[in-house]
């Protein structure tokens, strides 16, 4: 009997234009956690996606519990007790939390000798696997009602109601706050301890080393080794590490393929004129609810002032309303001394507004169309993109394969690939390449690194300095207080939707920003 509860040996995996996997060997134990790290794009969601059943090897072969399998469907995949969480939910909005985690395995009885859901029955088990697992939910909760943590808790729930052992989380902490990231971590711990078997894909250093056991790994779909023994003519190359005993430092390294910077350098602020000024702003969610409330602050040029507070305390809504996304219910916004408060998003961003939103598929792309498309949308009304009315496409293919290459975008085809098909982070690179290209007076930034490897991290905070010395003003809105702290001349802090405190950063800490960030007041 194998020790390991899957193996995955030698696996490759093409798709046009791009070798996502190559002769990569996996084997996971079990009751273990193993983490599979990578940079965006390195093929770590494509080789889980296959032991799930979403898509087969192209060569190579997958055992569970010792067995060689043909995984062909997720439903194969659950048959052999897999799940996965994918980054992206798989869930119907209109739907009950209940009706969401039963759907394809629903219970039934008879009335009147007609087959019915038994939804009274299944609540009743929803509840009482919630409870065992730690994962409180309500059952009757709409998807649409809930936050996204809890949406999250349901895809977990939908694995364990398939009595799935072994659990694939697919960047579970990406789109979470760090409360919320906390609260997981904890969970999947408990799975563990529970008997269950963890693969965890992810690129974040410190989560892997608070939960894992073993990490591997991928870079530009290989498996990436070290040398174990330093004998001359004896080394071994070894493909997974020990987490406990292998620094942050060494994965980074390793994932990236060369010495990472942790630290942001950058020269004092050299402020110019005032570029932003937000004089009493207040702005209304759609339920009329007052979500900022009179909010004033100036942003100048050669400066990046950074909005910290909890998630849901209204910094997003202030840059949605600077961009002009949402309407402002009062107050006035001011961009070099103009005020723009009734100008429409277009007449903003010829003004000098550029925007890169937290939703990057709502707001900041259209997925359907493909990159080339997408990084010439801020431009396409004006010369060389459009002459007459006539869009130019190959105006558009020159400005995309200069983005691509400034912006280490990596995609299967090139320009030419649709942008749902990127990963998470090479979708985001796209946004900030597009928007950074405007030459805007204001580059609005709002979780620029969410869902980033560490490498992308560490290249869009130097770029963002980089623009901050070329005399841009920079709006920064980050649930990351590392971020906060290591990019900011100024941090203004938000709670409840009012503003608690404006500083120079060099005057704050950590300690003191999460006080305020928990509305505790400081009187000095």
């Amino acid at each position: 009997m194998s020790e390991y509860i899957v193996e995955m040996k030698n696996i490759t995996k093409r798709f046009p234009g791009i070798i996502a996997n190559k002769d990569v060997s996996v084997s996971v134990k079990k009751g273990e956690i193993l983490a599979i790290l990578g940079e965006n794009g390195a093929g770590k969601s494509t080789l889980m996606s296959m032991l799930f059943g979403m898509y087969e090897p192209d060569e190579g072969e997958i055992y569970v519990r010792g067995e060689k399998v043909t995984i062909d469907s997720p439903m194969k995949a659950t048959e052999l007790n897999i799940g996965m969480v994918h980054q992206h939910f798989k869930l119907v909005s209109n739907y009950t939390i209940t009706e969401n985690i039963i759907m394809g395995m629903e219970p039934t009885k008879k009335v009147l000798g007609i087959p019915v859901v038994d939804i009274k029955t299944a609540n009743a088990k929803i509840a009482e696997l919630s409870e065992k697992y730690g994962l409180e939910v309500n059952p009757t909760d709409l998807i649409s009602d809930i936050p996204v943590s809890t949406q999250q808790r349901v895809e977990i729930l939908k694995m364990l109601y398939r009595e799935a052992e072994i659990l694939i989380f697919d960047e579970p902490t990406a789109v979470l706050t760090p409360q919320e990231i906390d609260s997981l971590l904890e969970i999947i711990r408990g799975l563990r301890e529970s008997g269950k078997t963890v693969i965890l894909i992810t690129h974040k250093l410190n989560e892997i080393k608070q939960v894992a056991d073993r990490c591997v790994i991928l870079k530009q779909g290989e498996l990436v080794g070290y040398a174990s023994d330093k004998t001359p003519g004896q080394e071994k190359m070894a493909y997974d590490l020990d987490v406990a005993t292998t620094s942050t430092k060494t994965m980074a390294n390793l994932m990236v393929g060369r010495e990472v910077s942790f630290e942001v350098e950058k020269a004092p602020a050299k402020l110019g004129d005032v570029v932003l000024k937000v004089d009493n702003l207040t702005v209304s969610n759609q339920d009329k609810f007052e979500v900022v409330k009179n909010a004033s602050f100036e942003v100048h040029a050669g400066e990046i002032l950074a909005i910290a507070g909890v998630s849901g305390n209204g910094q997003v809504d202030i840059a949605d309303a600077v961009a002009g996304t949402k309407p402002v219910k009062s107050g006035k916004v001011f961009l070099n001394g103009e005020d723009i408060t009734a100008l429409s998003i277009r007449d903003r961003a010829e003004k000098g507004i550029a925007y890169i939103p937290e939703d990057r598929h709502g707001c900041g792309l259209i997925m359907d169309f493909d990159l080339s498309d997408n990084l010439g949308l801020k431009k396409y009304h004006k010369s060389p993109f459009s002459v007459k009315g006539i869009l130019k496409k190959n105006a558009f293919n020159e400005n995309a394969d200069r983005l691509i290459s400034e912006h280490d975008i990596r995609s299967g085809q090139g320009k030419a690939t649709i942008v749902r098909s990127m990963s998470g982070g090479n979708q985001q690179k796209a946004i900030i390449a597009r928007e950074v290209d405007t030459d805007a007076d204001l580059i609005i930034y709002v979780q620029p690194t969410r869902g980033l490897d560490i490498g992308a991290i560490e290249k869009i905070r130097k770029d963002m300095i980089a623009q901050r010395d070329a005399g841009k003003a920079i709006l920064l809105i980050s649930l990351e207080l590392d971020e906060v702290m290591n990019c900011a001349d100024t941090i203004a802090v938000i709670y409840g939707g009012v503003i608690q405190n404006i500083s120079p950063a060099s005057s704050l800490d950590e300690k003191k920003v999460g006080e305020y960030m928990m509305g505790v007041s400081q009187h000095e």
